[in-house]
């Protein structure tokens, strides 16, 4: 991409789209577009349309989605479905029309089947049933790989999809009732560490594996594959490291210096045993991870925490 080009980067205020704008920024990049919800709404296909028409981008990075834990997904499962099949329909077919001349798509590791084989390899997609909490969700985003995959092959567009792995880092969400598990674990620890409680318990037995990528390090994946790759082929990114849960909690209470005991209650579910991407294919492609897990959870803590940066959804 050329440094003048115009960009435009679809959900530039959530977590994963506002790492992307930090990044093309301190790349140099100097064009970069995006609306508010309040300003665009992706579900409105004539209001996109207009959007595209006007604005006229080379380059889209859409991150922009309807996103939420997993007792929102199972309880909004149609608002799940719907709003995520207009935003990726609506922007990916306005790319097309309005000759885009890439578009990167980011779905999500949910598209993998429940008990897919580990590590997960690109070639698992559709290749059994999905966890059914999340499967509106997951279903949504396999949508938006295939249209990806069909205007490429239709069109010959350049718009390619990537799978992020759980990710963590700066505007995550630390609202303890329906955050994912490190902004989840590092609220909980802060909170411990400023009461001076004397057990923390985490659901679960702590044995479940799982696999963290910083966001930082996704958005510097996006902006590699952005310029180096092409294919109708999705593309993991992930770190291709995993940790137990009971590690991971270890560590959060290590950062924030909770010097009470740990409580695993094992009455609560698990969930998978073990969730971990192949990052052969990226790896191959010339990217790999820097930032190690314990340097990344002190930095999104000094951030979000000792840095009193704003929570998203506490008060």
């Amino acid at each position: 991409m050329e440094q003048g080009a115009k960009i435009y980067v679809a959900g530039h205020t959530g977590m994963v789209g506002s790492a992307i704008v930090r990044l093309l920024k301190a790349k140099g990049f100097n064009n970069i577009v995006f609306r508010t919800s309040k300003e665009l709404d992706l579900r409105n296909q004539q209001a996109v349309n207009d959007f595209f028409a006007f604005e006229k981008p080379e380059y889209v990075f859409l991150a922009a989605a309807k996103v939420g834990g997993i007792v929102a997904n199972n309880v909004y499962r149609a608002d799940f479905i719907y709003e995520n099949l207009m935003i990726e329909c609506n922007i990916i077919h306005a790319s097309h029309v309005n000759d885009v001349k890439k578009l990167l798509f980011l779905g999500s590791s949910c598209i993998y089947p429940k008990f897919a084989k580990q590590p997960m390899s690109e070639d698992q997609l559709l290749a059994g049933y999905l966890e059914p909490t999340n499967e509106p969700y997951a279903i949504a985003k396999i949508a938006g790989i295939k249209l990806c995959e069909n205007y490429s092959r239709q069109y010959n567009r350049n718009f390619i999809a990537a799978m992020p792995t759980n990710l963590y880092g700066p505007n995550d969400n630390y609202d303890l009732q329906n955050s994912h598990v490190i902004p989840a674990l590092l609220r909980k620890f802060h909170d411990a560490t400023e009461q001076s409680a004397p057990e923390v318990v985490i659901w679960g037995t702590g044995s479940p594996f799982r696999e963290f990528l910083h966001v930082d390090d996704l958005a510097e994946a996006c902006l590699h594959l952005m310029e180096t790759y092409e294919g109708t082929e999705i593309v993991n990114i992930g770190s291709g490291d995993e940790v137990s849960i009971k590690e991971l909690a270890e560590i959060v209470a290590a950062v924030t210096e909770y010097k009470g005991q740990l409580t695993f209650d094992s009455t609560k579910p698990d969930g998978t045993p073990r969730k971990l991407m192949d990052v052969a294919k990226l790896h191959g492609l010339g990217w790999k991870h820097k930032i190690g897990l314990k340097e990344g959870l002190q930095r999104t803590y000094n951030e979000a925490f000792l840095q009193h940066a704003q929570l998203k959804g506490v008060n």
